[in-house]
């Protein structure tokens, strides 16, 4: 089983890291993985050895609140405005008292007894706002961990008691309250720009959830009834007036509208919807009144799936994130050792006094930031599988997003892919041997469920022909269609079938048929009784953006392949129109899995299909692209899905990949570069040389400003072109 925990408490990337460490050692645990960017647990457990409440002491019992998250339950959001409420209130309290110890100490205005009143007014800062940083100490402690809270209240609680000392002892020394008091303000304020910058980065789940509507309403005995969403079953019929969202997936019964579908599909042009369209819930009902019947409700709707795939992918990790964890679970302990050497080296080498020695040490000690490295990686899947998702563009998880910046080759299947999957019979060619030469065709491929057949249905209606009963049918895959048609034995099918009836086809036949493939169409054949009988040009127009995707992925430097049961002459027409680097014809739907095996052994593959009959080949890929248009099976497919059947989102796709990459190593190297640079500087290595020093005040600054940047920058994601 596995549930999403929603885990409160945690104050940077340790923390995360210490829970994730200690529930994998938990006894039923298969897999943990903690988020501290969304502050969320997913775990895999064994229910037969562990169950939920014990899953959530172990979290507990670390000093962190963990609860599990419940779908449609608000405990999450409530958490997430209670976080933003309380960082709020603790700066506001900060900065009031804080403030006036920073002019007293900075200005050094002569007031009676200034020592004593910077002690008392720094010490609601020190034990009452520091009081967060406490007790995420005291909960790493615990666990025999250090964390960031750690450093803070290490460091602040070294700078305020020296102070309280000097003060009370009458000894005579600098004070330091107006650092400790300014540092945990500005590391206070940080917090809260962190969460705001947080929940920006989440936005994109709130907003896919909050486009279903809480109320519908329900067509009951001739009259409307308003029921909650939640009520709805499948089979009611409901009534969407304009302006108004459509409760739940359904199909149309009656009425006429235009549909925005720009939120589930990316798609800002509204789509017709008449009678039998299908209609995706939480999409907005724009001009006309719809009557639709609920065939999909609750957990079961395109939009819970989407939904559902959009939070698995924010809470999974992308494999450069191991390289932060690594440097994370050493970073604080490691910055420990730095402070304390720096205190032995300027107290006892170096001879400088106390307050010098320890202000040094309590720079190095706030100016660590193991949270600008525990975001890094997160935060930047966040806001690029958010981007993806309000775009069309479903990415399953952390690591397929890395996955994707690498693909060198993409195979595309044709039928639905290349070509728009609406194949029409553009020519006929009739040999003069059976009269009902076409009647007989249309009657085998009304039998058959091939992508063709529709081909035949639409030519019939068009020219008003009935089919006939057929008996003993049956398909022979990738060859054709056979069955009796009174007492005609008929085969329907390319020329591999043809062979298989033992029927010649006349030169004339082969002529027209080489004639039309080179165009791109599709010949199909008719044998009836031992006779060459007929034959039927079809042609899938290409799609219109094909040509244009083609060239762009190549312009990235991304071979393109086309992979077809067709013959050569037709793939090869239809990979020249697209504009594409090559092809693989005659390819049996078994046999593609096989040409993926053979690309991969020079390229990194993506392919991209339907997501039913190319199922094997895509899982068979590096990366498989399900163009879906929001299918269940391409949902359930592909580790990415385009939610339009646009070709151009392949390209989309890939390039949000690699701006994503390029902004995960970008919040990496400034994590890594700020603290590389910032701690020598802390520890006084350029004083002597260029008497550079960082005060305790400066080094907080920057250690809550370089988590708000690395936020900041993957926000940054959300303007970059994917074109």
């Amino acid at each position: 089983m596995k549930k999403k925990i929603s885990v409160s408490g945690m104050h940077c990337a340790s923390c995360a890291l210490n829970i994730e460490k200690t529930l994998e050692k938990t006894n039923g645990v298969k897999s943990a993985n903690v988020n501290f960017s969304i502050s969320r647990a997913t775990v895999e457990f064994d229910e037969s050895v562990l169950n939920e409440s014990t899953l959530l002491k172990h979290i507990t019992d670390m000093g962190y609140g963990a609860s599990i998250i419940i779908k449609g339950d608000d405990s999450e959001k409530i958490l997430r405005e209670s976080e933003l409420h309380h960082f709020k209130k603790m700066s506001v309290i900060s900065f009031i008292f804080a403030l006036p110890v920073f002019i007293i100490s900075m200005f050094m205005i002569p007031i009676p007894y200034a020592p004593y009143v910077m002690m008392l007014l720094s010490a609601p800062v020190q034990f009452y706002v520091g009081m967060h940083f406490y007790k995420g100490m005291f909960a790493a402690l615990k666990n025999r961990n250090a964390n960031m809270d750690t450093l803070i209240a290490v460091g602040t609680s070294a700078a305020y008691l020296f102070s309280a000392y000097v003060v009370l002892s009458g000894s005579g020394g600098e004070l330091y309250f107006e650092s400790s008091a300014v540092l945990i303000t500005l590391v206070m304020f940080g917090k809260y720009l962190e969460a705001v910058a947080k929940g920006k980065a989440s936005d994109a789940i709130r907003k896919l959830i909050d486009l279903s509507p809480k109320k519908a309403r329900l067509i009951e005995n001739g009259k409307e009834v308003m029921i909650d969403t939640e009520d709805v079953a499948v089979g009611n019929f409901l009534l969407i007036k304009p302006g108004e969202a459509i409760p739940t997936d359904g199909v149309v019964v009656e009425g006429y509208s235009g549909v925005d579908e720009s939120m589930i599909t990316g798609e800002s042009i509204p789509v017709e919807k008449t009678k039998n369209s299908i209609v995706i819930g939480g999409t907005l009902n724009r001009n006309g009144v719809l009557t639709i019947k609920a065939t999909k409700v609750g957990e079961d709707t395109a939009l819970s799936h989407i939904v559902k795939l959009v939070e698995d992918a924010q809470g999974q990790k992308a494999p450069i994130q191991c390289y932060a964890d690594m440097i994370s679970s050493y970073f604080v302990p490691v910055v420990i050792v730095i402070a304390l050497i720096t205190f032995l080296v300027w107290y006892f080498v170096l001879s400088q006094t106390l307050s010098f020695s320890l202000i040094l040490a309590v720079s190095v000690l706030v100016i660590a930031c193991p949270c600008a490295l525990g975001l890094a990686t997160p935060t930047a899947i966040m806001v690029g599988t958010g981007k993806g998702a309000r775009n069309g563009i479903l990415i399953r998880n952390g690591e397929i997003l890395e996955k994707a910046q690498k693909v060198t080759a993409i195979a595309f299947d044709k039928t639905g892919t290349i070509t728009i999957g609406k194949p029409e019979i553009v020519s006929t060619k009739d040999f003069g041997v059976f009269p009902n030469a076409f009647e007989m065709a249309y009657s085998l491929e009304k039998a058959s469920e091939h992508p063709l057949a529709d081909a035949f249905t639409a030519y019939a209606e068009k020219e008003k022909i009935k089919a006939v009963k057929v008996d003993r049918f049956s398909a022979v895959p990738g060859k054709g269609i056979k069955g009796m048609i009174k007492k005609d034995l008929c085969y329907l099918g390319n020329t591999k079938l043809m062979d298989i009836a033992k029927v010649n086809i006349p030169d004339d036949a082969i002529q027209w048929k080489e004639s039309m493939e080179s165009k791109g169409s599709t010949v199909v054949l008719l044998a009836v009784s031992g006779r060459f009988a007929a034959a039927f040009a079809i042609s899938d127009k290409i799609r219109d953006d094909s040509r244009d995707a083609m060239a762009k992925l190549r312009a990235i430097g991304i071979k393109t392949y086309m992979i077809t049961g067709d013959n050569s002459r037709v793939a090869k027409a239809i990979s020249e129109q697209a504009g594409m680097d090559g092809y693989f014809a005659e390819v049996l739907p078994d046999e593609k899995a096989n040409i993926i095996e053979k690309l991969k052994k020079n390229y990194v593959v993506a392919m991209v299909g339907d997501g039913i009959n190319d199922a094997p080949a895509i899982a068979k890929s590096d990366l498989g692209i399900a163009m879906g248009a929001g299918t269940d099976v391409a949902i359930e497919t592909g580790d990415i899905i385009l939610m339009k059947n646009s070709l151009i989102d392949v390209l989309k796709a890939i390039k949000l990949s690699k701006a994503t990459m390029n902004k995960i190593k970008q919040n990496l190297f400034w994590a890594l570069i700020y603290n590389i640079i910032g701690i020598p500087i802390a520890a006084g290595v350029f004083y002597l040389s260029f008497g550079i020093l960082l005060s305790p005040m400066i080094a907080g600054g920057a250690m809550a400003l370089s988590s708000i940047s690395v936020v900041t920058n993957s926000l940054l994601l959300n303007n970059a072109k994917m074109e």
